[in-house]
């Protein structure tokens, strides 16, 4: 068992140091498709955070429930869920997004956006409303005023995407179920892991587990930084 696990291990060092390219093109697909589907969560989350922040209204409390309730959805029932949307039967069908990165991308993103989402909500919550209140009352606008308050949260902001970045690239049944697992094309480091992990062949499942751990090591990294830097600014 120490044979095989030294001799794995250091078949998986060399494939790294050695720029495998199958190897180096299954991680930058991962880091693509997470970085793409963090992005359009922000781009979406983000603005929902402010406006459930400022806005009163009838429903607020339920959908602050639902989004709590979907952080926890689980990666197969939004894989399913896609599937049917995307599939060739589905409404979406003739775009031909099955089996294709921009399938997994789109899944990660209703995976991540609950969380960014919240995230963003709990940071902007935490904040003193004088902030707001003061960028309206010398003239700017509410957009402008939305502006400052993401402006004096941006660490916050900041941590949010580090753990939607994390909840994205860790997960495999979306990418498994919309993406397919094809080999140079829609191979990520989970599914890739997943599958020689079934064929015995753990080089490669040792490779990128490591550079998941690598990963993993950075975002809490920074995830740490961010937290100092919030601590010392409140």
């Amino acid at each position: 068992m120490d044979s095989l696990l030294l001799d794995s291990l250091a078949s998986a060092l060399l494939m790294l140091v050695q720029g495998e390219s199958h190897v180096w093109g299954i991680i930058f697909l991962s880091l693509r498709c997470t970085l793409f589907a963090c992005v359009a969560a922000c781009i979406m989350g983000i603005p929902l955070a402010l406006s459930l922040s400022q806005a009163r209204f009838r429903g607020r409390q339920g959908v602050i429930l639902v989004l709590n309730s979907l952080q926890a959805l689980p990666t197969v029932v939004v894989g399913l869920f896609l599937y049917i949307l995307i599939g060739s039967q589905g409404p979406l069908g003739s775009l031909g997004l099955l089996y294709t990165p921009t399938a997994i991308t789109l899944g990660q993103t209703v995976l991540i956006l609950p969380l960014v989402t919240m995230l963003c909500l709990a940071a902007v919550n935490r904040l003193d409303t004088k902030y707001r209140y003061a960028a309206l009352t010398l003239g700017a606008t509410e957009w402008q005023a939305r502006v400052a308050v993401m402006r004096e949260a941006r660490f916050a902001l900041m941590a949010a995407l580090c753990a939607a970045f994390g909840r994205g690239i860790a997960e495999v049944g979306v990418s498994m179920m919309l993406g397919g697992n094809i080999k140079g094309f829609t191979r990520t480091m989970t599914t890739a892991m997943a599958l020689e992990y079934d064929k015995g062949e753990f080089a490669l499942a040792l490779a990128l587990g490591l550079v998941l751990l690598l990963t993993s090591f950075l975002l809490n990294a920074i995830l740490h930084m961010f937290q100092r830097r919030m601590e010392q600014t409140a």
